[in-house]
């Protein structure tokens, strides 16, 4: 069983099994026909990834690998905050009529702060720091700024990154305030395990493990019956994950820099309806 499924599946019968309702609150997020959206959820949910292992993607269901990467070059190397800056459409239901989701995600990475070394973004910062200051136990990224959250279309979910380097490996913790299983967990694992790839690459080091830390591990109402449909598919082996090895500036990677060889996942014919 390819481990990125079977940490799945236990996430999820662990929500579904020991999880909390909050059919009993008034929530934000709401379905297209204005019904509120309500969730199961467990609190603080932990998960390990060895990049050494086995790229973690589902194979119980496809993830979409280019598209999560087009996304992730958005927020990381772009540091856009437009959608019209984004090939897909997963932004649109937050975007202005001029396609900002306003000092979210990529604004907040964009913005430059002053070191002694000279100005640098918090991206720039990292990559700094992974090179000259390996042994630094203050790598990390944080697009959590409570002075513009008022000023944010949705408040970050996946809001920070720790790097920590361990001899020639890079580890990375990412940290979710919040996160919706079926839409966007494993989304969010694949795009953060190819940027530790990218940081590892460029910084001269091997990409090691990738933990995912979740406050609030939630399954909406109306996915509890595709999650059920997915807990009995059969796992089928991890692809192959590969880098172009010939790029060593973080900017220089594009979508086409990263490859899966064997991906087979399960036929998956459900409509995923996104609350908002």
């Amino acid at each position: 069983m390819s481990r990125a499924d079977e940490i799945f599946k236990e996430n999820c019968r662990e929500i579904l099994t020991h999880g909390v309702w909050d059919t009993d609150q008034a929530v934000r997020p709401h379905w297209d026909d204005g019904t509120p959206a309500h969730t199961v959820k467990k609190f603080g949910i932990v998960n390990r990834y060895n990049l050494q292992e086995e790229f973690p993607i589902l194979t119980i269901r496809r993830t979409y690998l280019k598209t999560a990467i087009d996304e992730l070059l958005w927020i990381w190397q772009k540091k856009s905050n437009n959608i019209h800056d984004l090939r897909g459409h997963i932004w649109d239901s937050w975007a202005d009529e001029n396609g900002s989701i306003g000092k979210a995600y990529g604004y907040q990475l964009a913005v430059k702060h002053h070191y002694p070394e000279g100005d640098m973004d918090q991206v720039d910062r990292v990559l700094y720091d992974l090179k000259h200051n390996p042994a630094s136990r203050r790598i990390l990224t944080n697009i959590y700024n409570f002075e513009d959250l008022h000023e944010m279309a949705l408040y970050p979910c996946a809001y920070s990154m720790t790097f920590n380097v361990s001899g020639n490996t890079l580890n990375a913790i990412l940290n979710q305030r919040s996160q919706d299983m079926l839409a966007a967990n494993n989304w969010n694992v694949v795009q953060y395990a190819v940027l530790v790839h990218m940081m590892a690459q460029v910084s001269g080091l091997v990409p090691g493990e990738l933990v995912h830390v979740i406050a609030d591990a939630h399954i909406y109402d109306r996915h509890v019956p595709i999650i059920e449909k997915l807990l009995e598919k059969e796992s089928r082996p991890a692809p192959t994950f590969s880098i172009d090895k010939s790029v060593q500036d973080f900017y220089q990677f594009t979508r086409d820099s990263f490859q899966l060889e064997g991906y087979d996942p399960q036929p998956f014919e459900d409509k995923i309806p996104v609350a908002i």
